[in-house]
């Protein structure tokens, strides 16, 4: 049995009867770590990469209440200067892999900004994203291949058709290492726009998927997440309504 559980943005926690393992944490509103850092299991935190929403420097301080904590965390913080690389057990870029008696983990590729996880552990293959998505989809049925336009969030022209193209790149290069998980954890962020979950139904055309969990939502509320839940309907993958922070679930 695993608990997953809900902490905020695309932090979340998942317990099996061995470990627990944290996905890019970066707020607790329901004080979900609570219990966990007192927990006798080891903990295993994993960050995909240096942006504030999904790394906080607040989980170094963790050690001073639970001493055995393996940190998991994207080169890129490093590069960034968010941690000294002492802080950190294992630094992986893609194609980098850890593993222990416990969990193994594969740094899989992200078409924005670190890397995205493979982890296996208790029998469960389990999918983080980080922030791999087709963030410009939006756009896709303005332009032509190979035009332009202007993205006020990037502050900048971009391509969105090469952007497509580069994310699913990234699948493929997943899919190659694997091409099914027990578990995903996505992002189903209505900000971007019409076609906010292109990306997601991209992502379960190409892998078998048991449980679908959105995440990166937290902007546009939890309801718009559960517009994904159309689509995994449809190829009979279970959905989880998320409805608040500190929400678990329990998969068998």
């Amino acid at each position: 049995m695993i608990k997953l559980t809900y902490i905020f943005h695309s932090g979340f926690a998942l317990e099996t009867d061995k470990v627990i393992l944290v996905f890019d944490f970066c707020l607790d509103p329901a004080s979900v770590m609570d219990s966990l850092l007192h927990s006798r299991k080891p903990l295993y935190v994993l960050v995909s990469h240096f942006h504030e929403d999904h790394f906080s420097s607040s989980i170094f301080y963790w050690k001073q209440i639970k001493k055995d904590i393996t940190y998991i965390l994207s080169k890129d913080i490093l590069q960034h200067h968010k941690a000294r690389k002492e802080q950190g057990n294992e630094w992986l870029a893609k194609g980098d892999n850890f593993e222990d008696n416990f969990i193994s983990v594969a740094a899989t590729g992200s078409n924005d900004s670190g890397v995205s996880w493979i982890v296996r552990t208790s029998g469960k293959t389990i999918f983080h994203a980080g922030d791999l998505n087709n963030w410009f989809a939006r756009f896709l049925s303005e332009i032509n291949p190979g035009e332009t336009i202007y993205s006020w969030e990037m502050g900048e022209d971009i391509d969105p058709v090469y952007e497509e193209s580069l994310f699913l790149r990234e699948l493929n290069d997943i899919k190659s290492i694997e091409n099914k998980f027990d578990v995903v954890m996505f992002p189903v962020d209505g900000r971007i726009g019409n076609g906010y979950t292109r990306g997601a139904r991209q992502f379960i055309s190409l892998f078998q998927v048991g449980l679908f969990v959105p995440m990166h939502f937290v902007a546009s509320g939890f309801k718009s997440a559960w517009r994904m839940k159309e689509f995994t309907d449809e190829d009979n993958i279970t959905f989880w309504s998320i409805q608040q922070e500190g929400e678990s679930l329990f998969i068998d």
